[in-house]
Formats: structure tokens, C-alpha cells, sequence
């Protein structure tokens, strides 16, 4: 596969017919980024919760290849917390987090909070870089997984 990049990729709002592409790019990135997370619930689960839960309550962008037109990415906002933001594997690298976490920046100009996993410290940098902050930590017994996250905050366009 060639190389993927921003430049090569649109950022668009997500769409109901996205819900199977989000699952698998959920899927696939959790699975090669986080591979000490356990498995609370298998593919159907998790698509129906992508379809009827995610996608409507939540704003959410994908980045689409322009070549090919499939989903490489995608972040979802809940107000001011970006709760999730992830990347196919092969997409990672590239530019598109930092396209997306771009237009959740744009959206939400007075600031960004987020939790991630204490262990996943590709995130942790790639956030820190974009100018989060660590606020606080927890044992891991506010999420389902039990493991250990921290809470990030982005304080805004100045």
C-alpha cells in the first residue's frame, strides 16, 4: 500500500452510512495501539453502539481518503471533550490525527478536555505536542476497561 497523507485525505462530517467504516477503524486502532486492553464487547456490539449511540449523540468528523474514499480516521466531540479520536493503523503517522484534532479544535475554540490511557504514551505524546496538558489521573475506576487514564486539557485559542 502506498504511503497515506493529509494532503490526500478530506475531513467531512461523519454520515449514518460511515457507522460500519468508524467501527472498523474503532476496531483495527484499538486493537494495534492498545493491545493490553480487554475486550468488553465483540464487532456487532460494538457497530450498534457506533450507529445508535456515538454518531447521534455525539459531533463527529472522519477523514476520508480522496483516492479512495475510505474512512482512515475519525474524532468525535461531546461538547467540550473530545471522546475519541482514532486512526486505521496504516493511517497512523501521516498527519490525519492532526488534521482532526484540528477541526475539534476549531469547534470548540475555548478549550478541549480529554482522557487517555495511562499506558497508550503514543497518544499521550501526540496530544501533549498539540498543546494538552495532564490534569489529573485515576486508578482506571471511572472506565469500563478498569485501566488506569489521565485526563487532558487543551485551554483554548488564545
Amino acid at each position: 500500500m502506498s504511503a497515506i497523507r493529509a494532503a490526500t485525505t478530506v475531513i467531512r462530517p461523519a454520515r449514518d452510512s460511515d457507522a460500519d467504516a468508524v467501527a472498523e477503524v474503532f476496531l483495527a486502532s484499538r486493537a494495534a495501539a492498545m493491545p493490553y486492553l480487554p475486550r468488553l464487547y465483540d464487532d456487532e456490539q460494538t457497530r450498534a453502539w457506533i450507529t445508535q449511540v456515538m454518531l447521534p449523540a455525539s459531533t463527529t468528523w472522519v477523514a476520508e481518503s480522496t483516492a479512495t474514499a475510505e474512512i482512515l480516521g475519525f474524532a468525535a466531540l461531546d461538547g467540550d471533550l473530545l471522546a475519541h479520536l482514532y486512526l486505521r493503523p496504516d493511517a497512523r503517522r501521516q498527519g490525519i490525527g492532526t488534521a482532526l484534532l484540528a477541526r475539534a479544535q476549531q469547534a470548540s475554540p475555548g478549550g478541549l478536555s480529554l482522557r487517555v490511557f495511562t499506558r497508550n504514551t503514543a497518544a499521550r505524546v501526540f496530544y501533549e505536542r498539540h498543546g494538552f496538558r495532564p490534569v489529573d489521573s485515576d486508578d482506571g475506576s471511572r472506565n469500563e476497561e478498569n485501566e488506569p487514564d489521565m485526563t487532558y486539557h487543551w485551554p483554548g485559542l488564545r
